[in-house]
């Protein structure tokens, strides 16, 4: 009976084995199929404030002065310096024995460091009794981003079995929180576009190490909110960003 189990485990060993050699056999190079891989590095974003309105009511903090539309724009707006981390999963394509067409999603979990600036409200012109660009009123703003994200495609060249360089192509979204000492928390979603180069070294046969560089550019939304709980503000923010990767993965 003993010899009997021995006989099927060896049987079924054996099966596994094979099946996993012709697995591999049938790739067009080592570098195709499932991956995921996860990493930490370096990333700088320059966030621009464009010029925004604000919505005065009649008699607050004016008196005498109708309802208007103020002017509002941003000063000292300072880059966001951030440690990050980044977790990634794709398939990659075998093309030929020298290339990959890979598809990848992307997440960055947890939130950016904090920056700040500086959020002005101007008078317009036509108001009676204020002058034309009186300042009106001056925010210290502090701004984040979060719930960054990416789908791409990476084309990739086999250098052989155990180095891969590949570039990046795609899709990006982040959100970006902002709040002032009259302004509650607030977020707006950005969305762009996203390249990227990178390499890949084995260390083991299925682990390797990979370093990367990205950059990101988002394209112009307008953030909304009520500063002092009754001047609704319109600013439109838009931004740009890069980051530096290491890490490890796994290679199917």
């Amino acid at each position: 009976m003993n010899q009997l189990k021995m006989s099927a485990l060896v049987l079924a060993l054996t099966s596994i084995a094979t099946g996993s050699a012709m697995a591999q056999s049938s790739k067009t190079n080592a570098w195709e199929g499932f991956y995921g891989q996860a990493a930490v590095g370096f990333g700088m974003v320059t966030p621009s404030i464009s010029n925004g309105t604000a919505g005065v009511p009649a008699n607050v903090a004016y008196l005498g002065s109708p309802a208007f539309t103020a002017n509002t724009n941003a000063s000292s707006v300072n880059n966001i310096n951030t440690a990050l981390g980044n977790l990634a999963v794709g398939y990659n394509f075998g093309i030929t024995s020298s290339y990959i067409l890979g598809i990848g999603a992307s997440y960055y979990p947890g939130a950016s460091s904090s920056a700040t600036g500086q959020l002005n409200m101007t008078a317009p012109a036509g108001v009676p009794g204020i002058p034309a660009g009186t300042t009106l009123d001056t925010q210290k703003a502090t701004y984040n981003m979060k719930n960054l994200y990416s789908i791409t495609l990476n084309p990739g060249y086999v250098i052989d079995k155990d180095r891969l360089v590949y570039a990046k192509v795609g899709y990006s979204a982040v959100t970006v929180g902002l709040s002032s000492p009259a302004i509650a928390y607030n977020t707006v979603n950005l969305t762009g576009y996203t390249l990227g180069l990178g390499y890949k070294q084995m260390i083991t046969e299925s682990i390797y190490m990979l370093g990367e560089i990205n950059y990101a550019s988002y394209g112009q939304k307008t953030a909304t909110a009520n500063a002092y709980n009754i001047i609704p503000v319109s600013v439109p923010v838009k931004a740009t960003g890069t980051d530096f990767l290491v890490g490890v993965g796994y290679r199917f």
